[in-house]
C-alpha cells in the first residue's frame, strides 16, 4: 500500500504534495493512525484540526 503512495508522489507537481499522518484517539481510548496526501502549505491547518 505504501508503493502506490509513493508512486502516485512521484508525478510531476507532486513536489507540492505531502503525506501528513495524524494520530486520533477513539472514544474507548485506543488510538489510531489516519494518513492524506496534502498541499504542503497546508499541512498545519490539517493536524491542527479536530
Amino acid at each position: 500500500m505504501a508503493k502506490k503512495t509513493v508512486a502516485s508522489l512521484q508525478k510531476k507537481g507532486a513536489k507540492a504534495f505531502t503525506k501528513a499522518v495524524k494520530m486520533v484517539k477513539n472514544e474507548n481510548g485506543s488510538y489510531s493512525f489516519k494518513s492524506e496526501i496534502v498541499p504542503k502549505d497546508k499541512v498545519n491547518d490539517y493536524l491542527a484540526k479536530k
